[in-house]
């Protein structure tokens, strides 16, 4: 067998490893129970759903402000 294939063959091994590894985390379905009556895991649901919308408004703003700065710097160097 050439090592060329071998090395294919060792490749897509490696890939279809990874995504079966990195798909078991979907079989969790939730990692916090906010049904559950005074527990305070609704507290903890309502305050992990604050940090996630905070973190993606964060994350679209500094995107939003690298695109900005970068297509300042393209006109500056056009000049």
């Amino acid at each position: 067998m050439p090592a060329r294939l071998r090395s294919i063959l060792a490749l897509a091994l490696v890939v279809c490893a990874a995504v079966a590894l990195l798909a078991a985390p979907a079989g969790a379905q939730q990692l916090v129970d906010a049904g559950k009556e005074g527990d305070g895991s609704g507290g903890l649901a309502f305050v992990l759903f604050t940090v996630m919308v905070f973190l993606c408004g964060g994350a679209m703003f500094f995107m939003d402000h690298v695109r900005r700065r970068r297509l300042q710097q393209d006109e500056d160097t056009q000049r």
